[in-house]
């Protein structure tokens, strides 16, 4: 499955550069990291893999998975991701020392200074991060159903992913105590 909480890697990585945009080639680089990449980037790779596998382990990520209804339950990876980037967003001060809009703008910017050098199968996935502030885009439900509608356009076969938004709204409060219950435990493991 292709992991889309892009908001929540990037808070976990390190505080440099080759961190950053190595927490965020984890979705866009398969199998061996290679030496040739910067130490930091290759880390950052590595960590970002070991969290999607904790997070899919993880019980309370599979109670919010439950929690979808049948008609987007194949789907609940990526809602949960997507849920999970939103509640991040809306909670940032809680977690984070700087606001998410200074945090997303530096991420803006490394991205659009770096952008030659990211595998062509992520750029055009980077400039779409940048050029509609997604990071930022995610404190809202709208956001978030933009970000679905983008993914739903990129699947190979008809989902209606668009439409999932309303498992946002039908689960909130449950949803949103998964969330705080399940990221102290990633932080933690991160750390």
């Amino acid at each position: 499955a292709s992991h889309l909480n892009y908001l929540a890697h990037l808070f976990l990585a390190e505080d440099d550069d080759d961190s950053l945009i190595g927490a965020l080639m984890g979705d866009f680089v398969k199998g061996p990291v290679s030496d040739a990449l910067p130490p930091k980037m290759g880390e950052a790779i590595r960590q970002h893999r070991a969290i999607d596998s904790f997070t899919d382990r993880h019980p309370v990520v599979r109670d919010s998975k439950r929690r979808i209804s049948p008609r987007f339950r194949r789907y609940a990876p990526i809602l949960i991701d997507m849920f999970y980037d939103h509640f991040l967003a809306v909670h940032w001060q809680d977690y984070a020392e700087q606001p998410l809009a200074v945090f997303s703008d530096r991420v803006y910017r490394l991205l659009d200074a770096r952008a030659r050098d990211l595998p062509p199968s992520m750029q055009r996935s980077m400039h779409y991060l940048t050029h509609y502030d997604l990071l930022g885009s995610y404190r809202t439900a709208a956001g978030i159903a933009r970000s679905l509608q983008g993914i739903e356009r990129r699947l190979k076969r008809p989902s209606r992913l668009g439409e999932a938004i309303s498992e946002l709204d039908d689960n909130l409060i449950p949803l949103q105590q998964d969330f705080q219950r399940f990221f102290p435990e990633l932080m933690a493991h991160v750390r």
